[in-house]
């Protein structure tokens, strides 16, 4: 899970190993194409919010510094596109941009032929900027290149306060949300235990930061849709496609008493007086088969999602502030692990049943949503994201990639 996003960097040495030697001046491209490095390193167990990533991530503020001093890297140019097997003078660029990061060994040489050894050192820079690890010079990936050391610098200056705020007892057990990472981790006796892809608020409807506690599952839960997405979304949504909450199997109440839609003028905000609900259901509910309740001002809150392919997008910015987690069978599993009776095998009979359950947590555990758009670890690895809310107050400094997900547009509802 999430294993691309765990590539070594900084100053550690390109340990990809060709089954094929080229001479670096060779004429003729001659790869063998299934020979292409897919080593993987072993993913860190710290976790993000430790003293051991804030000390790390001092010390690469003092690297990137000396990089700096060095007179930095170049922008690339007429690298957009580049890929295995392509002979081309912006390649020559490529390989000393990503030797100055540590991506590439110096020994790999300076031949304009994109040979394996460029393509694993794009794969370890696509990694620490959460890209998708094609190895292929994206247009992401170009833009995430030509952003300045020095700006790279402040951004890691900025989020070391972060890191330091988060630095004293946050408990034995404890989850963190990183927003611009669209990444859950959950930590025990100081070492991650699980990592989850996750889908988080988009730029206009944003995950808000918060300190609280996972208090109680709710398996196969109704979904009472916000106030907010009444108004944005489900009005809109009905005036063009009136059947939509009958195929949706969302309700209609006014108090106790329930509505039929032609009931509604939907060319008005009547809809906005009324409370409206969606039956359980994990492939239709637009919180799938689970919401982890986390009791907390915003009214937010993790769940599944019917929607899987989203997790894997680069860009996970999807939701109207609460947080969809992957594997969240794995997830509830660690949450419920100290709480009797309930083993992975009563919650998978659970979840196949389909009935209505609620599990109170024995143990509540610490749970925090943080903003941090760079951060190292003690091997070396370090890890910069898209400043989405743009909470770094960098301006356009660090351009925001042009991403989108690649997933089918949703439904308006599958937004939480």
């Amino acid at each position: 899970m999430l294993s691309r996003r765990t590539l070594l960097t900084g100053s550690l040495a390109l340990v990809a190993t060709p089954t094929a030697v080229w001479a670096q001046n060779q004429a003729e491209w001659s790869q063998n194409y299934e020979a292409v490095s897919r080593t993987r390193v072993k993913r860190t167990t710290t976790p993000m919010l430790s003293a051991e990533t804030l000390a790390a991530t001092e010390q690469m503020i003092e690297q990137y510094r000396g990089i700096s001093a060095r007179g930095g890297w170049q922008a690339l140019r007429g690298a957009d596109g580049l890929r295995v097997g392509v002979k081309s003078p912006a390649v020559v660029a490529l390989r000393q941009r990503l030797i100055t990061t540590g991506d590439l060994d110096p020994s790999a040489g300076d031949s304009p032929i994109y040979d394996s050894y460029v393509e694993a050192g794009v794969r370890r820079f696509q990694a620490r900027h959460g890209l998708s690890s094609t190895g292929t010079m994206t247009s992401s990936t170009v833009t995430a290149m030509n952003v300045p050391v020095d700006v790279r610098i402040r951004q890691l200056e900025i989020n070391m306060g972060r890191l330091r705020s988060h630095a004293g007892n946050l408990g034995n057990r404890y989850v963190v949300v990183n927003i611009p990472a669209a990444l859950v981790e959950t930590v025990e006796a100081g070492m991650v235990h699980t990592r989850h892809a996750a889908g988080v608020g988009k730029s206009d409807r944003q995950s808000p930061l918060l300190s609280s506690k996972v208090v109680e599952i709710n398996f196969n839960p109704y979904w009472t849709v916000p106030a907010s997405i009444i108004r944005k979304d489900l009005i809109p949504k009905m005036q063009k496609e009136p059947n939509y909450l009958t195929d949706n199997k969302i309700r209609i109440f006014n108090g106790a008493t329930e509505l039929s839609p032609s009931q509604v003028n939907w060319f008005s905000d009547e809809a906005t007086r009324y409370r409206f609900r969606q039956d359980p259901g994990g492939e239709l509910n637009s919180m799938g088969f689970v919401r982890i309740n986390i009791p907390n001002q915003h009214g937010v809150y993790m769940h599944d999602t019917p929607s899987k392919g989203i997790f894997g997008d680069d860009f996970r910015f999807v939701s109207s502030g609460c947080v969809r987690v992957q594997n969240v069978r794995d997830y509830i599993e660690w949450l419920l692990k100290e709480t009797p009776g309930w083993s992975r095998e009563q919650i998978d009979t659970v979840f196949k049943a389909g009935s209505r359950t609620d599990a109170r947590l024995a143990v509540p555990v610490n749970i925090y949503w943080t903003y941090v758009t760079a951060w190292a670890t003690p091997d070396g690895l370090v890890q910069f994201r898209d400043d989405i809310y743009n909470k770094d107050g960098l301006g356009n400094a660090i351009p925001v990639a042009s991403r989108v997900p690649t997933a089918p547009d949703e439904e308006m509802f599958l937004q939480n």
